[in-house]
């Protein structure tokens, strides 16, 4: 079945929480009676709005996957957790400090304090089997230093979190983040094929491809 890549843009820094799930046929009513499967990617923030949104596409999520630790992207994940006690949680295994701490992901300056604990720690390369998909995790720190990327092949889509956006990369002067890192991981990432839709944390879908054109990808 097709993958369909919905997306709501939520909290005070406009961050993409992306909603991912199989296109369902069923009607309405069989779809309520057994709701699709739907993984997340950076819940920011914005609880109920998400929650919502799953609930009018009768959607129940199987799994969270997080990019990075900072606040406007793990915001919701308490409410979600609360609402769907059964979800599991997943990051880089590096980024696990992070998540639990709120002076880290700067959630305690920010007045809505978060950390997160339980989460799934992955390493590179893991391989998540999520909607009948691979999903691997790639490391690319610079941002933070747990950073990443999740990569699906087969539908040529790549999750970047705030490691590539359109026409630029992800800052690097906030707690554990590189400059020196982020060059590594953009010269990583522009190893895969152009084609690649880029799905990033904030701001407008780019490709590996554009991202070659406009110089930020492109190394002699």
């Amino acid at each position: 079945m097709r993958l369909i890549t919905d997306h709501i843009v939520v909290g005070m820094m406009e961050e993409n929480c992306y909603i991912l799930h199989e296109e369902d046929e069923r009607g309405q009513e069989d779809r309520c009676k057994s709701p699709g499967e739907a993984v997340l990617i950076d819940p920011g923030a914005a609880a109920d709005r998400i929650l919502e949104l799953l609930k009018s596409l009768s959607l129940k999520p199987a799994a969270i996957l997080l990019t990075h630790g900072h606040f406007d992207h793990i915001s919701a994940v308490p409410g979600i957790r609360d609402a769907f006690p059964d979800i599991k949680v997943y990051s880089s295994e590096k980024e696990l400090p992070m998540l639990g701490s709120e002076a880290l992901n700067l959630s305690a300056h920010m007045g809505d304090p978060v950390s997160l604990f339980g989460v799934i720690g992955l390493s590179e390369g893991d391989e998540l089997s999520l909607l009948s998909r691979s999903f691997r995790l790639l490391e690319t720190p610079g941002h933070t230093a747990g950073g990443c990327c999740y990569y699906v092949e087969e539908e040529g889509l790549l999750f970047s979190g705030d490691t590539l956006f359109y026409g630029t990369c992800g800052r690097t002067d906030l707690s554990t983040g590189s400059e020196a890192m982020m060059g590594q991981s953009l010269r990583r990432l522009s190893e895969l094929p152009s084609e690649v839709r880029v799905l990033p944390g904030h701001g407008d879908e780019t490709s590996i491809g554009d991202e070659k054109k406009h110089g930020l990808l492109s190394f002699s």
